[in-house]
């Protein structure tokens, strides 16, 4: 999943960045509100954490022209202020919810993933495909009772495709929701991960997950 990091404490932005990143989510991090609207305009998110107070726009004016011209995905605002008309000035500009500085990272990460949930029709941090189960919090995956490791770049594009059950999935919906903005690699990045996630998820297994649609991308459904 490819989540935006809005938030002018420089410091603050980058330990966001790593840990994220550590829960395997593709993360791009910028430190104004010029340079969030700039990115929200460019790139397809699946979730924003947007500081309230920063230079240029702030956040509130970022998220309101980005739900003006349509923008989606779920928003967290971050923000030193707890009075409760700010937070009601918050979600009333399109914000999803709310969490007030200091804070500590196991609460965000949980809220992201909520986030995320209802924004991909899932309740529970368990996704399923047939046999196959993917544990959100724990990034733990199985198929047919058979553990399965998985690198954290696989553990992305799994999530992403496990969101997306029965979905047409083209190449660049996955670079734009599973690679940070910076990336620069091979332009089939894409099919030799699917490779690789052949090879753990389809191969030794009867019925097969992973489905190509020649001239589309890629798709994951159980047959049957």
């Amino acid at each position: 999943m490819r989540v935006l990091v809005a938030e002018d404490e420089q410091e603050l932005c980058r330990l966001i960045r790593r840990r994220l990143e550590d829960e395997k989510y593709a993360v791009d991090a910028v430190n104004d509100g010029n340079a969030a609207s700039e990115y929200l305009a460019s790139v397809q998110y699946d979730a924003v954490i947007l500081d309230i107070m920063m230079p240029g726009k702030d956040g509130l004016q970022v998220l309101r022209e980005y739900r003006a011209e349509g923008g989606r995905a779920p928003v967290l605002f971050l923000t030193a202020r707890d009075a409760v008309s700010d937070r009601v000035s918050g979600l009333d500009s399109g914000a999803d919810d709310y969490l007030v500085k200091p804070f500590s990272f196991p609460e965000l990460l949980a809220r992201l993933r909520v986030l995320l949930r209802r924004s991909g029709d899932s309740r529970s941090n368990i996704l399923t495909v047939g046999d196959l189960s993917l544990d959100l919090s724990t990034h733990r995956v199985s198929r047919g009772g058979r553990e399965i490791e998985l690198s954290a770049r696989e553990f992305s594009i799994l999530e992403y495709m496990m969101l997306n059950e029965g979905r047409i999935l083209a190449r660049e919906s996955f670079r734009s929701h599973v690679w940070s903005w910076d990336y620069e690699g091979e332009s089939n990045v894409v099919d030799v991960y699917i490779r690789f996630l052949r090879k753990k998820i389809d191969d030794g297994f009867g019925s097969k997950l992973i489905h190509t649609i020649r001239g589309s991308g890629y798709m994951i459904k159980a047959e049957g």
